[in-house]
């Protein structure tokens, strides 16, 4: 979960390394930030820099962007072995530091190969599983006398899941790849070669890509990229696998905001569109579709933001076609694996495509017979590679830990299989599913006149919420996967504990906690029974002296009933994702900005999570 970088320059290149690896490792930031660290090779040999802490302040100590020379590597990191420290940044180096090393993934065997290790005499500095790997390249160096031999040797001697990196002064102009699980992506320039976690590294030089697949080796100079497969040993022909992205710079950029987050709230609409074009350009999806209709059992997974979109298409299809959809956190997937067959089709649900436990899900439903279905955003991602259809939100970068485009592109794209797929088995007929296909073109409008609705009341709001420990989201129906997006947003990014239940629910237990000034939000959908039902529980909340918030359609008069009341667009129900969560990212994001805290940096969190 950490992020790598590695770029190789000719001698006559314009850039400075140190400050073209400090640049893109501050687009991999969102990866990780427990600590940082270059290395680069130069004139006087390896230099390494590294340390706990933020890059900007590590900057500030060590100054990376004044390392000058030809090829270097960069780390920053999400802690996993070992404290987030001085010593356990990365990069990592052997026992006479001529191999240093950058990873992102987990060494399962690490701790075996380190007893071997140490029984030949090697002394280790960190308490990570990473330094292994320098070690290990150091020994079987002694044996092979190359260095391309070892690294495979090494890699060979791996258990789990890595994106590694290597540099050493003995091959100047070399970066040394393996990936394992974990993303890498190399970067094609004009006289320079790069190789990053994430393509928003690379935007600054290149829009050329290669995605690095599962079980790829090889090595990277300013001139020529080398591709093999570990395992057969087959040479691979790069510019078989080159793709350009549509993305540029600027959509990894801030452009003036003061977070990546409310950036990204604001250009919600412009990534809609881009969904809604792909949707109706993407001869795909009717496959989709039709096998989805097919199938006994379908069954939808995904990873927090990812699961909550995950458990809306299960109920708009459920409401449109009638078709049971068994949703389910992708972590718990072996039980749900073990009741499927091969007539069953699994939907994996992934911003980056990367997620571990997301993939382990696909990987089980395969072994069974199922087909796979995935919606990521990343083209060429290893869940999308590992499907029979490969779907993509086509959202643009998301840079900010806190997802935001990722549920509104997801919720939406999954809306319209919905329709299509209650078209299918004829519960929709033509006319039906042109009026609410046309309320999906609609909802980049709607999701701009929601967000400025609701703006003012929310940001009173916020303030009254800064000094608050706990909280509800309430909803039924439709509402409930947008009231635990929004706890989990706040919980995230403001750390108030905030909790999601089922409206009905409430007075089986969690109503316990509920006393004067206890903030609830009730998330009410633009359905007339669901809106008079959640009176109830409004009214419920009020007996009890709760502060409640309602976040409703324009023209349901809460005033009455509510202390607050945020108005956004009254629309069909099956646009309750697009038209009520953006009041509540706005709502999480200006609490913990009026706390003085880092919206794009929550703590313990990083964005893609590859480790299980």
């Amino acid at each position: 979960m950490c992020g790598i970088i590695g770029l190789c320059l000719h001698g006559k290149n314009t850039l400075r390394l140190g400050e073209a690896i400090y640049r893109g490792l501050l687009r991999l930031e969102y990866r990780g930030y427990d600590s940082a660290g270059i290395a680069v090779i130069s004139d006087n040999g390896l230099i390494i820099l590294k340390g706990k802490g933020k890059l900007s302040e590590l900057e500030d100590k060590y100054s990376f962007t004044s390392l000058e020379g030809i090829t270097g590597i960069g780390h920053t990191r999400w802690a996993t072995h070992g404290a987030p420290n001085d010593v356990n940044a990365h990069p990592h180096t052997d026992c006479n530091n001529m191999f240093a090393i950058v990873h992102n993934g987990v060494i399962e065997n690490y701790m075996e190969l380190k007893k071997i290790l140490a029984s030949k005499g090697h002394v280790f500095k960190s308490e990570t599983d990473t330094e292994i790997v320098a070690h290990l390249i150091e020994e079987y160096y002694k044996e092979t006398g190359s260095v391309y031999q070892a690294f495979k040797k090494a890699i060979s001697s791996l258990r789990g899941t890595y994106a590694i990196l290597l540099i050493t002064p003995l091959e100047p102009h070399k970066i040394f790849y393996a990936r394992k699980d974990s993303p890498l992506v190399i970067g094609v320039g004009n006289g320079y070669n790069a190789v990053a976690s994430d393509i928003p590294a690379l935007l600054e030089h290149t829009r050329r890509v290669i995605v690095v697949r599962d079980g790829w080796i090889g090595y990277i100079t300013p001139s020529e990229i080398y591709i093999e497969e570990l395992d057969t040993g087959r040479i691979l022909e790069p510019s078989r696998y080159i793709r350009v992205v549509e993305w540029d710079l600027k959509d990894a950029e801030k452009e003036g905001y003061p977070f990546f987050m409310i950036k990204e709230i604001y250009e919600q609409p412009r990534a809609l569109r881009s969904t809604i074009h792909g949707l109706v350009n993407d001869v795909i999806i009717d496959e989709a579709v039709k096998l989805l209709a097919d199938a006994d059992k379908v069954f939808i997974t995904g990873a927090g933001t990812s699961y909550h979109a995950s458990e809306y298409f299960a109920l708009t299809t459920m409401k449109l076609s009638g078709k049971p959809v068994i949703p389910f956190i992708a972590s718990e997937y072996e039980v749900y694996a073990e009741v499927a067959g091969s007539s069953d089709i699994l939907i994996a649900v992934s911003q980056s495509g990367e997620t571990m436990d997301t993939m382990k899900a696909v990987r089980a439903f395969k072994a069974k017979g199922c087909r796979i279905i995935s919606l990521t955003n990343i083209v060429d991602s290893a869940i999308a590679r590992e499907s029979d259809i490969a779907l993509y939100t086509r959202a643009g970068p998301e840079i900010g830990v806190a997802a935001t485009k990722t549920f509104l592109t997801q919720t939406l794209f999954l809306s319209w299989i919905s329709i299509l797929l209650a078209s299918e088995t004829g519960r929709l007929n033509s006319n039906e599913v042109a009026k609410l296909l046309e309320e999906l073109r609609n909802a980049p409008r709607y999701v701009e006149e929601s967000v400025s609705m609701s703006s003012e009341t929310v940001k009173k709001l916020a303030e009254k919420l800064v000094p608050v420990k706990s909280m509800y989201y309430l909803s039924r129906d439709i509402g409930l996967p947008v009231a635990r997006e929004g706890a989990l947003k706040i919980k995230e990014i403001a750390y108030i504990h905030a909790e999601a239940y089922p409206a009905g629910e409430s007075k089986h237990g969690p109503i316990a906690l509920v006393e004067p000034s206890f903030p609830v939000v009730f998330t009410v959908p633009s359905d007339r029974k669901l809106e008079k039902l959640l009176l109830g529980n409004i009214e419920e909340m009020k007996a009890r002296g709760g502060f409640v918030i309602s976040v409703a359609p324009q023209g349901f008069n809460l005033n009455e009933r509510a202390d607050i009341v945020i108005e956004v667009p009254r629309t069909h129900w099956i646009l309750t994702s697009l038209t009520h969560t953006p009041p509540l990212q706005l709502l999480a994001y200006y609490v913990a900005t009026m706390k003085g805290l880092d919206p794009d940096k929550p703590r313990n969190l990083a964005k893609t999570v590859t480790v299980e």
